[in-house]
């Protein structure tokens, strides 16, 4: 399935515990439709000491951020910073994200 959201965009959470944060979207992941998004769904992975090639890497605990539904964000319209939908529309046969708040472009 093809996601309107893409890498790089900015989003806002609607749902779970961090609903109301805006983050940057890292990674988007389409075949489960989710989406890893900068500073959310923090988790704490605890890493045991592990040594490969001569290289010991210490044990400690990791932080990460873990991929959550794309449902459960929205796209930040571009021109009032509120959640918006996404509305595809075609110029000169190529398609194009516009918001359907304002009607701002969302590709640049």
């Amino acid at each position: 399935m093809k996601t309107k959201i893409r890498k790089g965009d900015s989003v806002m959470v609607i749902s779970g515990n961090d609903k109301g944060t805006v983050g940057e979207v890292i990674r988007v992941i389409p075949k489960e439709n989710r989406v890893v998004v900068q500073g959310v769904n923090l988790r704490i992975k605890h890493q045991a000491q592990t040594q490969s090639g001569g290289k010991t890497i210490p044990a400690g605990k990791i932080e990460f951020e873990a991929p959550i539904h794309i449902s459960n964000v929205m796209l930040v319209d571009p021109k009032d910073n509120k959640p918006t939908r996404v509305r595809i529309e075609r110029k000169d046969g190529k398609p194009k994200r516009v918001s359907a708040r304002t009607g701002a472009p969302i590709d640049k």
